[in-house]
């Protein structure tokens, strides 16, 4: 008992000296990485990740498109946020996501970008992404995880080999599901933050709702249990953008000030879009899902320090 108390009073001053409050979110986390380091992790796997998903779509002018709409939306973050070295690709890929990864490398799918009909629907994905960053869901992610097993271990080696072995089978099994759970609160963040920040351009948030709708209607059928999955559904996700509209950007809806640039997008981007060549036939289709991801349909998942694959 003694050890076990001895450990926790070790942990627990750790955790103090490690933890700050976000500026984006207003709440207290533990840092498991610094912002260099999540730029250094962001930098090396941009590459793999852009790769897997057929490389960048060549047009020069589409992707410019899309870094000016990501590019508005980062200058609007919160602290330092904005130097940030933000990039935001569109991947050739005929799957329906979107992703980013710490230090500001933001990716979307053509394969999602083409069922919008609004630049503002653009935003609202990207400014979700954004919001992953600045909310440092990733660095939380891991750092959830490492303490789970770190408060596991000491708990096992003061309890002794048999009980021990059973308190970390049992811990394992709650905290995958507790890591799920937190991984929906980080999505619903993320969903509120890109709303912050597109509306903060002038950008009608209702379009975050749209998206919604539109993967809604591509999660047609085999969805698990939502408690076992780590994305919340659409329409749940739906129901807390409506009450945000009603609430806190109220003052934008019914108002000519927040636009959605509908003909814009579909002169300036979807039509230019549509006559670039398809992703070819064997091109990776995999869908990954992961804690800073968009979401969709085929649910699978990403962890941010090894890539691992999970159904």
């Amino acid at each position: 008992m003694v050890g076990l108390l001895g450990g926790l009073a070790g942990l627990s001053v750790g955790l103090l000296q490690a933890c700050s409050v976000n500026p984006a979110t207003g709440r207290t986390q533990f840092n498991l990485m610094g912002r260099e380091e999540e730029i250094a992790m962001g930098t090396s796997e941009s590459p793999k990740f852009a790769a897997e998903f057929g490389g960048k779509v060549a047009s020069a002018d589409l992707q410019a498109y899309v870094t000016r709409v990501g590019m508005a939306l980062a200058a609007q973050t919160e602290a330092d946020f904005p130097s940030m070295p933000w990039e935001f690709t569109l991947l050739n890929s005929d799957v329906i996501n979107a992703f980013a990864l710490p230090g500001g490398k933001i990716f979307i799918t053509r394969g999602l970008v083409e069922r919008m009909t609004s630049e503002a629907q653009l935003a609202g994905v990207l400014g979700h992404e954004v919001g992953h960053v600045t909310a440092r869901h990733i660095n939380e992610r891991m750092a959830d995880a490492g303490l789970s097993s770190l408060l596991i271990g000491v708990v096992s080696s003061a309890a002794g080999s048999e009980y021990g072995a059973n308190v970390q089978a049992v811990g394992e099994q709650v905290g995958g599901v507790v890591l799920l759970k937190f991984g929906r609160d980080q999505e619903s963040e993320a969903d509120k933050l890109g709303m912050r920040y597109m509306s903060r351009v002038n950008y009608n948030p209702r379009a975050q709702r749209e998206v919604m709708e539109i993967l809604q209607k591509a999660m047609a059928s085999g969805r698990q249990p939502e408690i076992f999955s780590s994305h919340p559904f659409p329409e749940t996700r739906i129901e807390r953008i409506d009450k945000l509209l009603r609430t806190e950007f109220l003052g934008t809806q019914n108002n000519p000030a927040f636009v959605t640039r509908e003909r814009e997008f579909q002169a300036e981007f979807l039509a230019k879009l549509r006559a670039q060549p398809r992703p070819a036939p064997n091109a990776p289709r995999t869908m990954i899902i992961n804690p800073q991801g968009f979401a969709g349909a085929d649910h699978a998942s990403w962890c941010g320090v090894c890539a691992m694959r999970g159904g």
